[in-house]
């Protein structure tokens, strides 16, 4: 008795699975924490983003939303770019070997990039200021801001036109809503 060789296969109806409401999408940047009183408190000049070299357990932190980037800055000696002062809480399923909060971090960078940076911060007044912290392709990545500081009335400056300019939305939102309705 010979052996049956081909297998014919009948097609089934695919069933498609139910779609969840909100995918991960793995490459998407997302924000873990933004330095708001960064562009308040500088102009910021020129921006750079850069790795850190975080533990593991800093890692889960981020992602629990621990980062707090407010008194952070940057700093580059002998050819290498650090963080400073940059909070991350500790992990809340963490042992006993949790990472220190304000610990120094180094920051991952290309070499031209760290001249160019280095050359930057030489100016009298400028200086290094981390603007977010965010995931991309699920590594850690700060955006890092070379900055000069506001003075008060730069500051009051900065307000004014603010509210200039939601004085001025306003004010066009209103005769849209008027037009609209006569």
């Amino acid at each position: 008795m010979s052996r049956q060789t081909s297998h014919t296969l009948q097609a089934s109806p695919q069933k498609t699975a139910p779609q969840k409401a909100k995918e991960r999408d793995p490459v998407a940047a997302r924000d873990a924490s933004v330095n708001r009183a960064a562009s308040h408190n500088y102009f910021l000049l020129e921006k750079f983003e850069a790795g850190i070299a975080l533990r593991g357990t800093e890692v889960k932190s981020v992602r629990e939303g621990k980062a707090n980037l407010k008194d952070a800055y940057g700093l580059i000696k002998d050819g290498e770019a650090f963080l400073l002062n940059a909070h991350i809480g500790p992990y809340s399923h963490g042992n006993a070997s949790n990472h220190e909060s304000l610990r120094t971090r180094k920051l991952l960078l290309k070499r031209e990039e760290l001249r160019k940076l280095e050359g930057k911060t030489q100016i009298k007044g400028h200086t290094l200021i981390p603007t977010r912290l965010y995931f991309r392709r699920g590594r850690v990545k700060l955006e890092l801001a070379v900055a000069k500081g506001k003075q008060d009335w730069d500051k009051r400056e900065t307000v004014k036109r603010r509210e200039a300019d939601l004085e001025a939305k306003a004010a066009i939102v209103r005769s849209q809503h008027r037009n609209a309705t006569a």
